[in-house]
């Protein structure tokens, strides 16, 4: 097969190798079913119609909600619920630290529950609370708003990393979570042209509640995300074997190549063995320290970017729309960093040097002084960092075997991960306008640190597997069942990390 999973030239198969279903040949097949290469093909682009698409416009809708703040920010919400000082840092910094306490429990959920009808819950949910934000009317009712958007959001990245787990190969992985983690940028680019559009729309509602400038923003994208986490059990599938867009063969065949690949079901339920299995894996910490600091710069800039423009000088809505070409140029990169990154499946190299665009770009702003100087800063920021997220928690989930380990291991990088984002929201704060020395700075030795953690991060996946290379990792099968080998997941001693 196309993954190099397994250490060839061996006179037999392993267990482990027959469960990997590794053949000769251009037939894919597992003990009982056999298909072509062509027909995999086939069905992995069928699924890419549906749930690439699927998965990237409900996360472009969930940033939406989440960085919408800073938009409003700037178009009157600052003025009208007196955030003065710290408070917006605040506003910003509940969100996360909510956020950040719900992901892995959520993930179990999403195991119990099914992702059909969880994911667009959690999406009718942060909609709802997106909506009703437009009628606060205090500081503290912004808080309560943002506390209860990070209950819904919490779950959704994670979520819908480990349902797009369940329908590629580890080696297809990065480009597909590269295309729906774009929609980051995505939500940054139609933010700023949806924010300009909405806060332009004449007051109205009652005369006790009037909607107008910035409450536009929330209460017309959160409608919106409401009728789509609606509509998204209907076309959302479960599991590869219950795709409603695949024939019956189709199905089986999307079935079997995934279960070809691990001994483990992709149903399989997650218990004490997964969480430790988890928490044991170095690949893991790295990667989420990776992904802590990737989200100090893509949370920070997410939310301040607006603030950053405006005081530059410019006005509200030349600070507004602005903001999208990074945006636009930061998804294409990222799309694209993604594809190569799959075909040559690699991981890391990628990761460190893009940061040393980012590295670049925050010099800029620390150091320039012209304006315009300042805003080709912002670009070559957001084309490095913004690879950087799909790009740490695909290394992650490449590297976790098992379903059950991989949904947990994708929920705690993301958990800790997340502190980077309540981080983020106090490294730009009001009394250092314009400058911001402080931020700048801090996301400059960020992402340094990033480009050191995806150095590390090759050097000991690569070491790990010349231990298993040389037999080093092989008492592990001392007097194991069948089963206990098919469940040992990345720790088999033919299993090989992706670098």
């Amino acid at each position: 097969m196309a993954s190099v999973q397994i250490t060839p030239g061996k006179a037999e198969k392993t267990l482990y190798e027959e469960n990997l279903g590794e053949t000769n040949g251009s037939d894919r097949s597992t003990e009982e079913f056999t298909w072509t290469e062509e027909e995999e093909t086939a069905v992995r682009r069928k699924l890419d119609k549906v749930i690439v698409p699927l998965t990237t416009f409900l996360y472009l809708l969930c940033f939406l909600d989440r960085a919408n703040v800073g938009n409003a920010r700037i178009q009157g919400m600052e003025e009208d619920l007196k955030l003065y000082g710290v408070r917006f840092n605040w506003v910003t910094s509940i969100f996360y630290i909510v956020y950040m306490f719900v992901e892995v429990p959520s993930n179990i959920l999403l195991k119990i529950i099914g992702p059909r009808y969880y994911l667009p819950l959690l999406v009718v949910g942060f909609g709802f609370v997106s909506m009703c934000t437009a009628f606060v009317h205090s500081f503290e009712g912004l808080l309560t708003a943002r506390a209860f958007l990070g209950v819904f959001e919490g779950g959704v990245m994670p979520g819908l990393a480990f349902f797009i787990t369940c329908f590629y190969k580890r080696q297809e992985l990065l480009f597909r979570v590269g295309i729906y983690v774009s929609a980051a940028s995505l939500a940054g680019a139609f933010g700023g042209l949806l924010a300009t559009a909405l806060a332009l729309i004449p007051p109205w509602g009652t005369s006790a509640m009037i909607i107008k400038t910035w409450r536009n923003i929330f209460f017309f994208e959160g409608l919106f995300t409401m009728i789509v986490g609606l509509a998204a059990p209907y076309v959302m599938p479960t599991t590869p074997g219950e795709c409603w867009f695949l024939n019956e063969r189709e199905r089986r065949i999307a079935a079997e190549r995934l279960r070809s690949k691990s001994g483990a079901e992709e149903n399989e339920k997650v218990e004490v063995q997964h969480l430790s299995r988890s928490l044991m894996n170095i690949n893991n910490y790295i990667c989420a320290l990776g992904f802590f600091l990737i989200n100090i710069t893509v949370q920070g800039i997410s939310l301040f970017m607006p603030t950053i423009l405006r005081d530059l000088g410019w006005s509200r809505t030349k600070a507004q729309l602005y903001s999208v070409p990074p945006y636009v140029c930061a998804c294409v990169v990222a799309i694209a960093v993604a594809y190569a990154s799959d075909k040559t499946n690699r991981r890391g190299i990628y990761l460190a040097c893009f940061s040393l665009l980012a590295i670049t770009g925050f010099a800029i702003l620390r150091w320039a002084q012209d304006a315009n100087i300042k805003y080709m800063g912002v670009f070559f920021i957001t084309l490095g960092a913004f690879p950087g997220g799909p790009g740490f928690l695909s290394w992650a989930m490449n590297n976790a075997a098992g379903p059950a380990v991989r949904a947990v291991s994708g929920a705690y990088v993301v958990t800790l991960g997340t502190a980077g984002g309540i981080l983020a929201t106090w490294t730009y704060v009001k009394s250092e306008n314009p400058k911001y020395p402080t931020g700048h700075t801090i996301n400059l030795v960020g992402q340094c640190g990033v480009v050191v953690l995806s150095l590390a991060g090759i050097a000991y996946c690569k070491w790990e597997n010349r231990q298993r290379e040389h037999g080093k990792r092989d008492h592990r099968l001392n007097g194991l069942s069948a089963s206990q080998i098919r469940d040992l997941g990345y720790r088999h001693p033919e299993y090989r990390y992706i670098t």
